[in-house]
This record gives C-alpha cells, structure tokens and sequence, in this order.
C-alpha cells in the first residue's frame, strides 16, 4: 500500500536537508507534469493518472530513477513514499557532494556613487534637448539589471546589492556589506563594483576593469576561525592574499572577454588595470571595479543610457561573471 504524501510534507523533507537551499517545485496540469529545484538542481517527472503506476525520475536531465509516480487525488497532489525517498536520497547525496566543492555562494554588486555623490557628469542632446547624464545613474541601472539576471541564472547564491536606489553609502559601508557575508568553509564571494568614466578629454572611450596593485599588502584572513600562533598565522594570510589577488585578475580578465565578445570594435576596450581603489583593497574576497565607458563621450553616455546598450552592458557582465564562477566551481 502506497502511502500518502501531500506536497508540503515532500517540501519540508527537502527544505529539512538544507535549509539555505532555495526549494521550489512547479506543475503544469496541462502536461501533467512537475519539477523540483533544490539549489541548482532538479528533477522532473509525469503525474500519472491513477495511484500505482511506475515511471521516470529525471534528475539533471542526467540520472533516471523508475519509481512509483505522483497521481491525483480529489484535486490533491500525493507522492507516494519510494518516489519521496529516491527524491530525498539524491537530493541529500547532491548536496553532500556541492559542500565537499568549492563554490561562489555570493556574488556582492556594488554600484557606485549615487545621492550627493553624481560620480563622472555628461551631457548630450537628445530631441534637440541637453540633458545630463549621471554615472550614479548609469550604475544602479546596470546594477539592478545585473542582479536580477544573475538572480534568475543562480537561485543557489546569495545577489546582495551595497544600494538599491539613488542613494548615498559611504564607502566603508559598501566595504563592510560586503565582508559581513557569511561563508562556510567551502565558500566563497566576488565582489563587483560598477562604474562609468569621465575625462577632460572628450574623445576618450571604452571599458576597462581595475583590480588590487601587486605590491598592496593587507590582512585578509579571518583569524576568529583557528587557534594558530600569530607567525602561522601570518603565512596564511600571505597566501590567501596571493590567492585573492590571482583570483580578482582571473574575474577581470573574465569580466574584459565577456565585454569584449559583446561589442567587438564598437566600443574600444582599455584593458585590465591595477589601482587600490578603496573597495577593492578593503574588500576581503576576489574584486573588481567596472568602468563601463565615458559619461564624457557622446557615442559612450549614449549607449549607456539606451535600453539596448543596458541590454549589452548588462549581457556582457553577467557573461563574465558567470564564466568565472565555472571556472572557479570547477
């Protein structure tokens, strides 16, 4: 005899393996079929029309199980207890697998200036009319942008944003946003600062991406999580900053490709620099800062401030962003 499990039971089960798993399930009544995302993975399967009959599990469209399939009764969704186990024990084994790997469980955005800090200020005519052009502006709406589109691509990591509207953070408040993030051991966080460009110079353009100098030297290890003496503890703060700073041209350089690949010749790339900006070198997690082109440029301010250049710039980051997380993942 096949026991009754309702949805919300099935739920609870997976939300009991991990509750910073984001859990979701979705059914089409029309094709009678349903999905479960646990994090980044999923199973789907067939509703079957009467209580007993056997079907396929698809577990990342990569492992197939044949159990006893979910059926309807009086309206109500039951999922018998075998398919409920072969769900809970993948799930289970899954998630044992991602804590024993390394992975990006956030991503910090951070979008610069905003309030009574403008940043860079341009101008150009539109309809005949001046109108100003704000790099704080130009930031958040790349921002926003940015988050959702990871959001949707990555329900698995934490999208925190250092503002979300036209205001003003200082910047040892974007600094401590984000190294206040909670990470377990295998985890790690990125942090991405978004810009635009101003000069005297009205012909410069393009995009570039700045990470910490070389030769800047800092203290980035969490010493609250070993009991080592000062002198150990001092060699592995000097590989962690090694790895940070490796790690941060790794996400410039992914950053660059992704930018690149978008507009080609169209918009000129500046190539990969160094600078201790502030939010960079005080910012404990791999980092970079973004200048997407020049508020001062007409061609750049106005592709900036266009829906279809958002629409690129916005592309391009979160290809960049991406890619380096495969990378580092795997």
């Amino acid at each position: 005899m096949l026991h009754a499990n309702t949805l919300n039971d099935t739920l609870n089960l997976l939300r009991a393996i991990d509750s910073g798993y984001t859990t979701q399930f979705r059914y089409d009544p029309l094709f009678r079929s349903g999905v479960f995302r646990f994090g980044d993975h999923f199973c789907s399967f067939s509703v079957s029309n009467r209580e007993g009959e056997t079907g396929y599990l698809l577990v990342n469209n990569q492992e197939l199980f044949n159990v006893p399939l979910p059926f309807n009764r009086d309206g109500q969704l039951v999922f018998p207890d075998t398919f409920v186990a072969t769900l809970t024990n993948t799930f289970t084994r899954l998630h044992e697998n991602d804590t024993a790997r390394f992975r990006i469980a956030a991503i910090i955005i951070d979008p610069g200036h905003g309030g009574r800090d403008p940043g860079a200020v341009g101008n150009i005519v539109v309809n005949g009319r001046n109108v100003r052009v704000y790099e704080r502006e130009i930031a958040l709406r790349t921002s926003l942008a940015l988050r959702d589109r990871l959001s949707q691509s990555f329900p698995d990591k934490r999208i925190i944003m250092t503002r979300e509207t036209d205001v003003f953070i200082p910047l040892e408040r974007r600094a401590d946003i984000a190294n206040s993030v909670v990470l377990r051991d295998n985890e790690a966080a990125i942090f991405v600062s978004i810009h635009a460009n101003g000069s005297t110079n009205r012909n410069a353009r393009g995009f570039e991406v700045w990470h910490i100098t070389e030769g800047h030297r800092r203290f980035v290890l969490d010493t609250t999580r070993n009991n080592y003496s000062p002198s150990i503890n001092a060699i592995l703060n000097a590989m962690l900053e090694q790895e940070i700073k490796t790690e941060s041209i790794l996400l410039a350089d992914a950053i660059l490709d992704g930018l690149g690949e978008t507009f080609g010749n169209t918009l000129p790339s500046r190539g990969r620099k160094a600078n201790d900006w502030f939010v960079v070198r005080t910012s404990r997690m791999p980092a970079v800062l973004v200048e997407l082109g020049f508020v001062t440029n007409t061609e750049d301010a106005r592709l900036m401030t266009s829906e279809e250049g958002l629409h690129k710039f916005v592309n391009s980051l979160y290809n960049g962003i991406s890619n380096f997380i495969g990378i580092f993942e795997r």
